[in-house]
């Protein structure tokens, strides 16, 4: 496993995943708003090849009641066409949870999927979040996850803090309710649209 900025990854790794972006997303622009602080996780095959790779985004999240929150968000998840079906993403995917748990900086993580992929981010520990919609692009040009002809399902996960005393558990459990059922203004811009 390899985490690192976009800019301080090695030329020939920062190469691949513009070549797998490229593959997933034909007519994309490569990259991430730097804005987003966005964090490159990247599982490597034995050849040392990008096997898989997704960026880390993140962006302080303010709600309707005044409360701000440090969301980060999966984006560009992505595995070579070579070894899919092996595992590397959801291996992938699982890290990127678990790095994210570990960050004192990060209160949940929050991202859209296709629905068919629901079961994939299920299995790495995100869960659906019914009624939640995303809110991306900017007040002045919004894409919303429920916009006609998008049907994409959000996801999240919330993460205690500290020794997992009660008190840090049941805000993780506060959290979740804050972001369940509503429409979260996201803007991340122009860029990472719904991240």
């Amino acid at each position: 496993m390899r985490i690192g900025t976009y800019d301080a990854l090695p030329s020939g790794l920062a190469e691949q995943v513009a070549g797998l972006e490229a593959q997933a997303w034909p007519g994309s622009s490569p990259g991430h708003d730097p804005a987003l602080a966005p964090r490159a996780v990247l599982l490597l095959d034995a050849d040392g090849r990008v096997a898989a790779c997704l960026a880390l985004l993140h962006k302080p999240v303010r709600l309707a009641d005044g409360r701000t929150y440090h969301a980060a968000g999966l984006s560009g998840v992505v595995t070579r066409a070579d070894v899919r079906g092996r595992g590397y993403g959801g291996r992938l995917v699982a890290a990127a949870r678990a790095l994210l748990a570990a960050d004192p900086g990060v209160d949940l993580a929050l991202f859209s999927c296709d629905p068919e992929l629901v079961p994939f981010y299920e299995a790495a520990g995100f869960e659906v979040l019914p009624g939640t919609v995303l809110v991306g692009g900017t007040p002045a040009d919004p894409l919303a996850t429920d916009a006609p002809g998008l049907d994409k399902t959000v996801l999240g996960a919330f993460f205690a803090r500290g020794a997992g005393a009660a008190d840090d558990e049941g805000r993780a459990d506060r959290v979740r309710a804050a972001f369940t059922g509503i429409r979260v203004p996201l803007y991340p811009g122009t860029i990472d649209r719904l991240w």
